[in-house]
């Protein structure tokens, strides 16, 4: 449509080969399965595209213009043609990333229950509450208040249960709605890999003007993702990765054209760092060959372009605040030794079979949504008192084992003075919580955490309106205690229990204020992109057998600016966790696609990293503070995420001379590049 809304233009066509066809639903399984046998599907097989170039040939008709394209987003700032007019080298680079598996805990499953008084019930592993609401009343034709709905234990969702659970759901209740009876609709592992949405694979195309000392003057990137069979977060996942295409380089003249693809396979959608990561991959290795162009090192030549305090990036945000830049590289480089390390295997013995290397990269992800998000969402949450003194926070923010429910009772419980075990955060209930936004865009506790503190400080000056009654003016409070012109009153818990006692529960809301100043341009995409940016730079040691073309990870060093680290264990172990997906993104994960469908479709073949594959990963916190943020708190769950590919890729080129330009690159496709170099 005119406002870039992808239409379906058919509904009697099957998108994908495993888009849902027939709802079956029986109280004996046993039966159900017997009736699903008796299913036939009358398909007549239609030419499909399969692939980004070949919907792009436009010969087959997806969905979108003539060329299969969505969704479109451009950018361009500076004078491009000026600045490759001066360039001394210009530098071109085609890189190419694919598909990768979510691998959550549990697979996909929701529970819908109709309740006596008309309300549907859903319970189910998700991410996003309001999501599935706003969804379902579309689908059921009813109001929120027709609908309640619970997160259930949740084991990892890493974006892939974002807005897959809208669908299950939706299916779970219509079923329900017909049979006037509960129904569990649950995946099973191989129908959640086949069918569910990927991180998106693309192609991005970088032209360089560079200065005969390495300064970038100009990037033209062209960045194609594939959307898959239906357009789901694609717009979301496209607008990251064109924000962040250039990378944390300063870059005069810049501009980036970006297409949306419909292809016949399942549809794409958010997966940790949805669009950095891809882009990241590809800004780094262009960075990377750069270097070579030029003649200088991979770190020469960070150093040479790398933004900093005060620095502009490609959306001409002026960076202000909570920039750690330049203390994230050098931590890193100090703590890996790296130059030494470099030269170590420059020197190594040209015969050797088993060739070690070493890559650096450097990274940021804005934290929060993008440009007018934060403000358009509205995220809220509210803080209430118990009858015990203690308090309860109330949040449609899920807990997907990052540690939400934590980080809040902490933020609460800090802000109150109490004990953190007197603060309870009970999963989320839309009928009992506010929409707190969706729990994504590593804004929860950068966000979210600072509405929960806002909140509690509206619970704290209730109180203290509550004592002035009694104790007169001048009632103020500190570390815990409310105190009086001449004596201490009570402590929280005190004060709050009395309070329930005689007036009943406080329960106070905040909703997000964003900070004052930024500015930003939807059409032109020009302005402040992300209140801030987490920063971080990597190092990572291989070794790669030229003999079986085997790549071992042996020792990962990164430092990473976190604002400051609310808890540290499990910032680190965020840290950990999104560097192990990150690394495993550059040469482990590979989805393998046949005839539109996932081909490797179980855990003994779509493989992910276990702990004997895990190497050594040494982190550091670098704590440079946003002032808006909770404590000074920012974004992290993203950020590992992006780094760590690039940086395999480097090393591995160092240790082989085999220039890696795509991900994830297996060791089949090392062991063909290094016999082509040899023949």
């Amino acid at each position: 449509s005119s406002d870039g809304e992808f239409v379906d233009q058919w509904t009697d066509v099957v998108r994908h080969c495993d888009e849902p066809v027939v709802l079956l639903a029986c109280a004996d399984k046993r039966r159900l399965l017997e009736a699903v046998s008796h299913v036939q599907l009358d398909i007549e097989p239609l030419a499909a595209a399969l692939d980004l170039e070949a919907a792009l040939e436009g010969s087959v008709s997806v969905g979108g213009d003539a060329e299969n394209v969505v969704h479109r987003i451009d950018l361009e700032r500076g004078n491009l043609d000026a600045a490759f007019a001066e360039a001394a080298h210009v530098v071109e680079g085609e890189y190419r990333v694919g598909h990768q598996e979510q691998m959550y805990i549990e697979p996909q499953g929701m529970i819908a229950t109709p309740l006596p008084d008309g309300v549907m019930r859903i319970e189910g592993s998700l991410q996003c509450p309001y999501y599935v609401v706003k969804a379902l009343t579309r689908l059921l034709g009813v109001g929120e208040e027709g609908l309640q709905v619970c997160q259930a234990v949740t084991g990892g969702g890493f974006g892939g249960k974002e807005e897959c659970p809208s669908m299950i759901a939706g299916h779970a209740a219509l079923l329900a709605r017909k049979a006037g009876a509960p129904v569990k609709l649950v995946y099973d592992r191989q129908e959640d890999i086949r069918a569910t949405t990927k991180r998106h694979p693309a192609i991005v195309r970088h032209r360089t003007a560079v200065a005969a000392d390495g300064s970038l003057l100009g990037a033209d990137i062209t960045l194609d993702l594939d959307a898959g069979a239906y357009i789901t977060l694609t717009p979301v996942v496209q607008s990251r990765a064109l924000i962040h295409a250039v990378g944390p380089y300063a870059c005069g003249a810049v501009r980036i054209r970006s297409r949306a693809v419909a292809t016949h396979t399942p549809p794409n959608g958010a997966f940790r760092g949805f669009g950095a990561p891809q882009v990241c991959f590809a800004s780094e290795r262009q960075m990377d060959r750069v270097a070579r162009t030029v003649g200088c090192t991979p770190l020469e030549i960070r150093r040479r372009n790398m933004l900093g305090r005060g620095g502009r990036t490609a959306t001409n945000q002026v960076l202000d605040v909570s920039v750690g830049a330049t203390e994230v590289l050098e931590r890193t480089l100090a703590s890996s030794g790296f130059e030494a390390l470099y030269n170590e295997c420059l020197a190594q013995d040209p015969a050797a079979r088993v060739r070690r290397g070493v890559g650096l990269s450097f990274f940021f992800h804005g934290a929060g949504f993008t440009g007018n998000g934060e403000s358009w969402l509205q995220g809220k949450a509210d803080v209430s008192t118990r009858a015990d003194g203690g308090l309860t926070v109330h949040s449609g923010s899920t807990d997907i084992g990052q540690g939400t429910r934590t980080i809040f009772s902490q933020l609460a419980a800090q802000t109150a003075g109490i004990p953190v075990v007197s603060v309870d955060v009970p999963a989320p209930d839309t009928s009992n919580v506010p929409d707190s936004g969706p729990t994504v865009a590593s804004r929860t506790s950068m966000v979210v955490g600072k509405i929960v503190v806002e909140a509690t400080k509206l619970v704290i000056a209730d109180l203290t309106a509550y004592l002035e009654e009694t104790h007169g003016a001048g009632v103020g409070f500190e570390d815990g205690t409310f105190r009086g012109p001449s004596n201490d009153i009570g402590t929280f818990e005190e004060v709050a229990r009395r309070h329930h006692a005689e007036c009943g529960e406080i329960r106070r809301r905040w909703q997000y204020e964003p900070p004052q100043g930024t500015v930003w341009d939807p059409d032109s995409y020009q302005g402040d992109a992300y209140p801030c940016y987490g920063w971080a730079a990597l190092v990572c040691e291989v070794e790669v057998d030229l003999d079986t073309a085997e790549t071992r990870i042996t020792r990962v060093h990164t430092a990473q600016d976190v604002g400051k680290a609310l808890h540290p264990v499990m910032v680190i172990g965020q840290i950990v966790g999104g560097t192990l997906q990150g690394l495993a993104y550059a040469g482990l994960e590979e989805v393998k696609m046949k005839d539109g469908a996932v081909w490797n479709d179980r855990m003994t073949n779509c493989i992910i990293p276990t702990a004997l594959d895990a190497p050594e990963i040494l982190v550091d916190l670098v704590e440079v503070p946003f002032p808006y943020g909770p404590h000074g708190a920012k974004g992290i769950g993203e950020l590992p995420m992006d780094g760590p590919a690039p940086a395999v890729a480097q090393a591995v080129e160092m240790a082989t001379g085999v220039a890696v330009d795509a991900a994830p690159f297996s060791a089949e496709m090392l062991a063909r590049r290094l016999v082509e170099d040899r023949s």
